[in-house]
């Protein structure tokens, strides 16, 4: 977009209406707060509910103004004036989505609020008409083929008003909506960041522009203005791309200067820790959201992944009932009661509940993913595939959705396809242990033996999530017939889950127990040997050899058999490691198919 456009557009929207100029910094909370007010009112007027909704409640957060300083309406102009008839008898319509009659009575109108609500009312019809016949002729999972016929004709008629500089930001606003769903994502982020520069208070732009950048490249090229708004812009583009830190510090600096009750800005440091699986640390702060929230429905569909995470039924279930005596037909509703049926193994009540919330958002991510992880519990792989597929439609930057067509496609035993999913995944979150470990099993089918070795590292490096990385290093070592680094990897794997300081089940600690015994009594290291042989007793499936071994090694040193000296320090078994110190086994390690952000 050329600069002049953004300077002339901006000059015009500020002489309709006075008061929408925004600064860059956050001194005066006053003014902000004055801004929110009058937002809240102008998008409240056009129909855009949502954004009128996160206004008010950011302006809430903020101190009261005294009478004296509240702001007076915008200034009605003659267009309005004589629009107003029909305007205030469209709207009534509107409010009670008579889509169609609204714009017929709007027809003809010139003054911008009244175009604005003739578009849109044009637009949600097409949408409202798409929906409904997609409830009535196909099953949930059709939905991407069925088209707003309206597009085509909004985009011509917009074009032209675009061209000529005669929209205001919300005409902006809707002209890219309408791009977006033509899949004309690269006109359609020129056109949300001009919306932005002409009315930077529209949450609804930032919104639209955020759900279009897919990586950090992308929004450094954003030619974006310098307004307080863009603040909560990055705050909230960093959440979505994994760039949780950066996300963090944003809100963190945000609640400092003076948006501490902002019940909004709370739940997406929620939703944060929630992408960084810090799931007692996102669980605090969502049940203290809803001390002081407690009919809030945004965002509990994400506290009950937490839950059911940690397995709490009694609380899931808590939540999903108290959701329902508060509005049983919204998409987060039905997404926790999906999840709970899912807790209790009951996929298929949890399948129809996903759809259900599916049938009244087509375009909420979280059901599409979730509905995934369902059929592939039913082992019905080519519904998780379509599932998988239609939530990347949705949003691309959904690893969950990657990860899952990866398992889908390594269950159908077709190891490039699901090699390239599990990349994909990856990418979206590198440092991911769960991602890593996936791709190195992939890597190991394909027989590309390096590469699976440098992933396995790599999620050891980051953190192992599920303490296997280390192990299925030293099994890959094993198979290649290096026994020193084999032993080293087990001996780091064993060293972690016994410092960890956590009661964890880890299936192959016998594994690990029997390699080493068997390697010192190689080596000749008889008290290392005994050590780890005594050990294998412990475990069900190699007490017998852990006996066995004992047995070889008492008889050896009865024949004056000597130990050797030559072996390096690093292959030591920690002293701490006695016969009476077995970790105490636990519930199995966080499992990705449940996790969502």
């Amino acid at each position: 977009m050329a600069a002049g456009t953004s300077v002339v557009s901006l000059t015009v929207a500020s002489a309709v209406i006075p008061g929408l100029s925004t600064n860059a910094d956050f001194s005066d909370l006053r003014e902000i707060k004055k801004q929110l007010l009058l937002i809240a009112g102008l998008t409240r007027e056009r129909g855009l509910l949502h954004s009128s909704k996160w206004s008010a409640e950011l302006a809430f957060s903020l101190p009261a103004l005294p009478l004296a300083e509240l702001q007076p309406p915008p200034p009605i102009t003659e267009e309005d004036a004589q629009d107003m008839d029909a305007y205030t008898l469209a709207k009534a319509y509107f409010d009670v989505k008579e889509y169609d009659r609204a714009a017929h009575f709007l027809h003809g109108c010139n003054s911008k609020k009244a175009y604005f609500l003739y578009m849109y009312s044009r637009y949600l019809s097409g949408e409202k008409k798409k929906d409904d016949e997609t409830v009535d002729s196909l099953g949930p999972l059709e939905k991407g083929q069925v088209k707003n016929e309206a597009l085509r004709e909004l985009r011509v008629e917009l074009s032209k008003k675009h061209q000529a500089r005669e929209l205001d930001g919300f005409g902006l606003y809707l002209y890219g909506v309408v791009l977006r769903k033509l899949d004309l994502v690269k006109e359609a982020i020129d056109v949300f960041v001009e919306a932005t520069h002409v009315l930077p208070l529209h949450w609804g732009a930032w919104l639209e522009l955020c759900n279009l950048i897919t990586d950090k490249e992308m929004l450094k090229f954003l030619s974006l203005p310098d307004t307080w708004m863009k603040e909560f812009f990055l705050a909230h583009i960093y959440t979505e791309l994994q760039l949780i830190e950066e996300a963090l510090q944003k809100y963190q600096n945000l609640i400092d200067v003076g948006f501490s009750k902002s019940s909004y800005i709370v739940s997406q440091i929620a939703v944060a820790y929630h992408n960084i699986r810090d799931i007692d640390k996102a669980l605090s702060i969502f049940n203290e959201l809803r001390k002081q929230d407690p009919y809030r429905i945004e965002n509990m569909d994400t506290f009950s992944n937490l839950l059911y995470v940690r397995s709490m039924k009694s609380e899931l279930s808590y939540l999903a009932h108290n959701l329902c005596e508060i509005d049983k037909y919204r998409v987060e509703t039905c997404c926790v009661i999906g999840n709970y049926y899912s807790l209790r193994s009951q996929h298929e009540k949890a399948a129809l509940y996903f759809q259900r919330a599916l049938k009244l958002n087509p375009r909420y991510l979280g059901a599409w993913t979730l509905m995934g992880h369902e059929y592939m519990e039913m082992k019905n792989t080519s519904a998780a595939i379509q599932a998988y597929r239609h939530a990347i439609e949705v949003n691309k930057r959904d690893y969950r959705a990657w990860y899952g067509l990866g398992q889908t496609y390594e269950i159908l035993k077709m190891p490039f396809y699901c090699l390239y999913y599990y990349r994909r995944a990856h990418q979206l979150r590198p440092n991911d242990s769960r991602m890593l470990v996936a791709l190195g099993e992939c890597y190991e089918k394909l027989n590309q033996l390096v590469e699976a070795k440098k992933c396995y590292w790599r999620a050891y490096a980051v953190g192992d999530v599920e303490k296997m990385a280390l192990v299925k290093l030293a099994k890959l070592h094993e198979q290649l017939t290096e026994s020193e680094q084999a032993a080293q990897c087990y001996i780091k794997y064993i060293q972690d889950i016994y410092s960890c300081g956590e009661i964890v089940e880890h299936l192959e600690e016998s594994t690990a127990f029997r390699y080493l015994a068997q390697y010192y009594f190689k080596c000749k290291l008889w008290d290392e040997a005994s050590t780890c042989a005594q050990k294998c007793c412990a475990f069900n499936d190699t007490r017998e050899e852990g006996k066995a071994l004992l047995r070889q090694i008492l008889q050896l040193r009865n024949q004056g058999e000597t130990p050797t000296t030559e072996m390096p320090a690093p292959f030591f078994l920690p002293a701490s490691l006695s016969a009476n110190n077995t970790p105490t086994r636990r519930v199995s390690p966080l499992n990705l198919s449940s996790v969502t952000p």
